[in-house]
């Protein structure tokens, strides 16, 4: 490709929108160019990266016994509604009306449309497993789209969806995909982790991210360095500090002027956070017999520790989960900032795990500027339900070996999913096993985003003049650089022939042949960052050939003439290796 054929033009400042380094890098080197929020044209620059991102996707899918398929953007209504997402998922779901009024989804993923063909093609015991994957657009209609193609509404996902007899099938399919998705990612030159998370939207019983730690993820993961546990915040666990064991005492009211928080509590009494019980109150809708219906919900945590709103609405399957009004709270017969369950009805009471062994705390008393000393789980109030709804932090114990966790902030990758049969239940996807049993197939989901990977790559891979390709990705092998001499034909000639000569060798060339300064092409080169520059000029042929220089080193070295093809290939060879290096298994975290 010649410079001066190439659609989209480098760009000498940052527009002012881009908010983090991919972004405006990519903006600059003439790959991308917004449309609307988050929505963006990919430049041929772009999209020849893009390309070799689904390339790689496309063999590590293959090696474990993936089938590539396409299915439609656009999804009739009645098999999500058959499923619940209709109902479960809001604003962010594109729906829409065709021609003939029928209820339509733009796909934010595919879980429906797997289930749709599994039913029509899988039958017998003798169909299974199977592993289909395709790499599609997606649309979420995120209200925030922010950081470029970090967070965007339209964007392209590889989705694989994983078909099995049982959930040892399940299993294996889940881990092959664990490792692939580290080769995939090592293989496009980013670091990653894998961490456990919350199955959101899409059910089931299992899920991991594969996180790139960096300051600009919206994600928090709770680190041990110790073991290597990981999890997002979402759903990590810790060892919660004991409390002391203490006899019952009595209960007693004490005034408790304008005490609202726990610090002020705790300040105003003299006493530790952690002898404190925090309340905090929600309207959720969640499942009765008829549907879903709005639950007033009062959450209890210690006031040493911060409530987790993942973990509160899994444990009751909540919907949606919203803060309550101070009108709502007071219509339980709760007193905002001096509420406790004590003597409340009508209410879904969910306390932390930590609480029933925590003796003797201060909870309000459900009256202004009055708290209540020495509260004792089930003596005083009882709960619809106990379980972990605490948020870890930095410094938690480990759950596994007890060490101190730390937070890191990470942009997710990718995610996998151990769906089980909701979706098969759910659409009638059964096959006949050999006992000639009807048993519904086991599923699972793996996605991972092309755009993301690209943004994060060039969030990785760049420095002060601009990006920094790893060799498998590069939109071109090297970027051909023509300094022209005065008067003299011999540095465009010699540089045409080099040109037709790499192509020929199978090395793809971006040619800067355009009539401009040496200071333009070389800042363009630094800025689109491909691995090797080669310059042709005269005075690079007075030294005896063509100067090489590597995107990553400042080194600079003249290759002989007619060695330059077979230096170059030399050198893709060992920046393939150094990649290829980084590809080792990884220990499963479960």
């Amino acid at each position: 490709m010649k410079m001066s054929q190439l659609f989209g033009t480098t760009l000498r400042d940052a527009p002012s929108e881009a908010e983090v380094e991919s972004h405006r890098l990519l903006m600059r080197a003439g790959f991308i160019r917004p449309l609307g929020a988050g929505i963006f044209s990919y430049l041929h620059l772009a999209r020849r990266a893009m390309t070799k991102i689904e390339n790689i996707l496309r063999e590590e899918m293959d090696a474990i016994g993936g089938q590539e398929i396409t299915m439609p953007v656009v999804h009739p209504a009645d098999l999500w509604q058959q499923t619940g997402r209709w109902y479960q998922i809001g604003s962010e779901m594109g729906r829409f009306k065709d021609k003939n009024d029928h209820d339509m989804v733009l796909a934010m993923t595919h879980e429906e449309v797997v289930a749709s063909l599994v039913r029509r093609e899988v039958q017998s015991y003798k169909h299974l497993p199977r592993l289909i994957y395709h790499i599609q657009t997606k649309w979420r209609d995120d209200p925030r789209p922010r950081a470029g193609l970090i967070r965007v509404r339209e964007f392209t996902m590889k989705d694989s969806y994983s078909l099995d007899a049982d959930f040892d099938g399940l299993d294996r399919q889940y881990q092959a995909h664990y490792q692939a998705y580290f080769n995939v990612i090592h293989r496009c030159g980013l670091d990653c982790i894998a961490v456990k998370s919350d199955t959101g939207m899409m059910g089931g019983n299992l899920a991991h991210e594969y996180m790139y730690l960096a300051p600009i993820g919206e994600d928090t993961l709770l680190l041990c360095d110790a073991c290597g546990y990981t999890a997002n915040r979402q759903v990590a666990r810790f060892r919660k500090p004991a409390a002391a064991a203490e006899e019952p005492l009595a209960t007693q009211k004490v005034q408790t002027p304008a005490c609202k928080s726990i610090e002020d509590l705790a300040n105003f009494l003299g006493v530790e956070k952690a002898r404190t019980a925090k309340a905090v109150f929600f309207m959720a809708e969640v499942p009765q017999e008829d549907g879903y219906a709005e639950k007033f919900v009062f959450a209890v945590v210690r006031g040493d520790m911060d409530l987790n709103e993942t973990k509160l609405a899994n444990a009751i399957q909540a919907r949606e989960l919203r803060p309550a009004t101070e009108d709502e709270i007071k219509a339980v017969g709760a007193e905002p900032g001096f509420a406790s369950p004590v003597g409340l009805k009508n209410t879904l009471v969910i306390v932390d795990d930590a609480i029933p062994d925590s003796p003797n705390l201060v909870a309000g008393a459900n009256q202004v500027d009055a708290h209540l000393l020495n509260v004792n789980y089930e003596r005083d109030y009882n709960a619809d339900l106990i379980t972990d709804i605490a948020s870890a932090d930095d410094g938690s114990a480990c759950p596994e070996c007890g060490g101190a966790m730390r937070l890191a902030r990470g942009v997710e990758l990718g995610n996998i999913f151990k769906l089980g049969t909701r979706y098969s239940d759910a659409l009638g996807c059964t096959f006949v096993d050999r006992d000639g049993q009807e048993r519904p197939v086991v599923m699972g989901s793996y996605g991972i985003g092309v755009g993301r990977l690209l943004a994060c790559i060039a969030e990785q891979h760049h420095d002060e003049q601009g990006l920094v390709w790893p060799v498998t990705i590069a939109p071109f092998h090297v970027h051909l650089v023509l300094l022209r001499g005065k008067g003299s034909p011999q540095a465009e000639e010699m540089s045409d022939r080099l040109y037709a000569d790499l192509r020929t060798a199978g090395i793809e060339v971006l040619y800067d042949e355009r009539d401009e300064s040496p200071g333009v092409k070389f800042n363009d080169a630094d800025l689109i960052g491909l691995p090797i520059r080669l310059t042709v000029s005269d005075r690079a042929l007075a030294q005896g050939g063509v100067e090489c220089k590597l995107r990553n080193s400042p080194e600079k070295a003249i290759l002989q003439v007619d060695e330059t093809v077979a230096g170059v290939q030399d050198t893709l060879c060992s920046l393939q290796a150094e990649i290829a290096a980084r590809l080792a298994p990884v220990e499963y975290n479960r």
